[in-house]
């Protein structure tokens, strides 16, 4: 492989990378909402 190549693949590897932990973090931000709500609800009960 030439190192263009290489090259191509580590900026890839990079731009990936930050997809996927922004993926994750708008998870866990939608979790930490829903589990508030689930404990909001639940203690007007």
């Amino acid at each position: 492989m030439s190192p263009e190549t290489v090259q191509n693949i580590m900026e890839a590897l990079g731009i990936m990378g930050k997809g996927m932990l922004g993926i994750f973090v708008v998870i866990g931000v939608i979790a930490l909402i829903v589990y508030a709500l689930t404990k909001l609800s639940s203690s007007k009960n």
